[in-house]
Formats: C-alpha cells, structure tokens, sequence
C-alpha cells in the first residue's frame, strides 16, 4: 500500500521557500529480529538531495534509498547538533532532560540501553559531542556521558573527551582509547565508516542497532578524498564534496547489509541533526535557500528522513505526516518488537512504514535552549500548518515560511480553531526547562 501520493511540483516548491504524548504499540516480532541501523548527517537540509529536488548536490545513494524505499516530506527535527542528539538518543523533549550545549546527563536512558538490554549488539559511531570534552568551559567539561554509560557496547567517535580534527589526520575514540591518526591519507570519515562496516561484519549472525552520527558535512569545509584537489580552499565546492562523499559512504552500508545477505531484516533509516549551515547558499527549483541552522524556522527543523526495508517498506512511497525526532526511539523499539516505554514523548511510525495506516502524529513539539547560560528559551507546538510559540505568537507556515506574520489577533475561524487545539497541547508540556544547567554526576 502506497502511503500518499509522491510529492507534486508545488509541494517541492512549498519545501524550498525556505527551506508526547505516548502511544504503546503492540507490534509481533519476525522470527529473526531486525536489524536497526540509525543514520544521521551533520548540518545538512533537504534542499540538498536529489529526492528533494535538487540538481546542484550528488547524491545517488539516498536518491535510491528514496527510490527503493519511502521519503518523508515533514520530519523535525531541534535546530542544532546536541539538542537533536539528546533527543534522538532518549526519545524526551528537551523540556524533560536537556542540560546544556555538548552534554548527556549520564542518569537518561538512551536507545543503545534500551537494545542492549534486549540482546542486540550495539554500536554508536561518528560524532559524540556529548561529554564535554576538553574545550569547553571547566563547567561543562565531563559533565556529560561517556558513550560505554549510553547502552553501546562498542564505539568510534569523533569529540569524547578531547577535540582533535575530525577530518585529515583525525583524533578519535575507540573502545576507550583516543587514537591519533597521523599518516595525511587518514580520513576520519572513512575510518569510521570501516569501523561501521567491520562490525556488521563481525555481528551479521546476531541482532545489532547501529547508531550512526556521522561526522559529515559539519564545517569546516574541507577538501575529501574524492575532490578534484585537495588544497581547495573554495568552501562551496568543498561542501559539495563533502555532500557527495557522505552519500558514498551511506552507499558502503546499504551495499553491506546486502552482501551479508541481511537487507530484507535491516531496516535503514537516514536523516539530518538540523538545517545547513548559515554560510551555505543552496539553489532548488530555481529557489535560493540559506542555511538555517540554529533557526527555529523551517529552515532551521525541517530535515531530509528516509527509510529503507526491502520487502517490507514499499518502493517509492512517500509518508507526508508529521514525524519528530523524539519518535526514532520507540519505532525502533517498535519494529524491533521491544516493548516501548510509557515515560518518553515520542510515537512509533513502525505501522506506517509496513504499509498500515498507523497512529500519525497530530502535532509535534519543541523546546530550544541551546546554550542555557546564554541564551532564552524558545518552545513551541506546530502540526503541518500552523505554529503556536509560547510567548503567543502564531504562524501559518506554507503561506509564511519565514514566519515574517503574527497572525495573533486576526486569525481566521479555522485558524482560532487549530490554535485552541495547540495550546492545548503546549499546556502539556512545562513551561520551563526542567534540567537546564543541571548535572549529573557521571561516577569518573
């Protein structure tokens, strides 16, 4: 059964402009449990993707993931890096757990817990950023957790305890141990991307969840392997190749599962953390688009999400519901056949993506407070339409992608209407952060 039908001209249009409720669900386990592998870019939008529309970026590999399997056309996710890990990882809005910019409270349970403890070998490789590592402010600095608390049985990852780079000659964890890659053909991507594939390799027999942050295409912009020269200083052409390398390696894996021979039993799923980065100016349909990272807009939230089964997921369908990042974990769980717990905000879209109509969610909800010691909350409540902030203000986002219009005060009767129902449910969440600049002990 095709979900909805595949995104028209004026959809796409729309798009680039600018760019918890718990629900328990009961799922029945395959006989062979699958696989999960989660994989989420750096700072990339949908704007930057052949099935989005675009002809400026190369990406044949996802391009084909939407082909061969389903595209999401309104996945949020938080507008920066750690914001959406915490809540990825955890399945909670902001609201409930989030402490400050580069940490994990050690206490939360995370996805790699909750598979652990279901038997599954777990790995988490990429970027971290989730400690506090070495340059931050002596505040902040181990605050966080250490990937061996998160549930994951084995880790490479870029930004634990100590910086490094993170592209040429990259410093990274593994295991434990800080490895300083010095030969100038080392590429942290690339060893990453090994360390992914090799266990795969090592656990093709038993249930793994990989969890797959990668480091890619966050700045700076450099040169890859695969760039027509590696003293480029051209920062846009750079990020086209960062781009294009970051779909090959995505490539590597969905190529693996099916040289295992375990594609049918994998589910695959990729998105972005948040929008592009402000300094990159990307060009869809004749549309310019700017970066919004940081930016609670669309440009800022709204990121590209596909996912991946072969006979399971029909090819080529499109799911034009509201999708939230806090919903990764329990679909997960879901299609795992993992009971979901009842204490997270999120939802399973596991129904939706085996061709049943599911439970879709009817609003999605946000809480941004990137840097607590700096910086002022924002919170908000939107379904696909409308957007309520907090502070009153109210948005109707395809005619207002920018959000240049309160409309606060002269709302239309459908819009009093759609209003009520997200106040509603913006009074359901409190009002303040509940862990800003909290911290938990992390026992090291």
């Amino acid at each position: 059964m095709r979900i909805s039908t595949p995104l028209s001209f004026t959809v796409i249009l729309l798009l680039t402009t600018t760019f918890a409720t718990t629900f328990a669900t009961t799922f029945e386990p395959a006989a062979t449990r699958t696989n999960i592998i989660l994989i989420m870019a750096d700072d990339v939008g949908y704007e930057c993707f052949g099935c989005y529309g675009s002809r400026q970026y190369s990406t044949p590999n996802i391009d084909r993931m939407a082909k061969d399997g389903m595209l999401f056309t309104h996945c949020y996710s938080q507008p920066l890096c750690t914001p959406s890990r915490v809540k990825i990882m955890t399945g909670i809005s902001n609201v409930r757990n989030y402490s400050a910019f580069s940490v994990l409270n050690s206490d939360q349970k995370t996805i790699g817990h909750y598979f652990n403890e279901a038997g599954y070998k777990t790995l988490v490789a990429g970027k971290w950023q989730l400690l506090g590592a070495e340059h931050y402010k002596e505040q902040f600095r181990l605050k966080g957790a250490w990937p061996d608390q998160t549930g994951f049985d084995n880790h490479c990852l870029w930004q634990v305890d100590k910086l490094g780079s993170r592209f040429w000659q990259p410093l990274l964890d593994i295991d434990g141990d800080n490895k300083q890659f010095g030969k100038k053909t080392d590429y942290g991507p690339d060893v990453v991307n090994d360390y992914v594939l090799n266990f795969m390799e090592k656990e093709k027999s038993e249930p793994f969840l990989i969890y797959y942050p990668m480091i890619l295409v966050h700045n700076p912009f450099d040169p890859t392997p695969d760039s027509e020269s590696l003293k480029s200083k051209n920062k846009q052409r750079n990020f086209e190749d960062m781009v294009a390398y970051m779909d090959k390696l995505i490539g590597k894996v969905i190529a693996k599962t099916q040289e295992l021979g375990i594609a049918e039993n994998t589910l695959i799923m990729f998105c972005g953390d948040n929008g592009t980065n402000v300094s990159v100016k990307s060009t869809l349909n004749g549309v310019e688009i700017k970066g919004g990272k940081g930016k609670t807009t669309d440009a800022g939230t709204r990121v590209p999400m596909l996912a991946l089964q072969p006979g399971t997921i029909e090819e080529g369908s499109v799911y034009d519901q509201l999708v939230d990042f806090s919903d990764f974990l329990p679909t997960c769980l879901d299609t795992s056949g993992i009971e979901i717990p009842t204490n997270i905000d999120g939802q399973s879209f596991a129904p939706q993506l085996r061709g049943k109509s599911g439970t879709p969610r009817q609003w999605m909800h946000c809480f941004y407070c990137s840097r607590p010691e700096r910086t002022k909350p924002k919170q908000f409540v939107r379904n696909k339409r409308w957007k309520l902030y907090r502070d009153g203000t109210f948005f109707d986002i395809p005619n207002d992608v920018k959000e240049q219009n309160n409309l606060t005060g002269s709302e239309t009767a459908e819009a009093r209407v759609s209003r009520k129902k997200l106040q509603k449910a913006l009074d359901s969440f409190p009002a303040k952060g509940e862990q800003l600049l909290k911290f938990v002990p992390n026992g090291r």
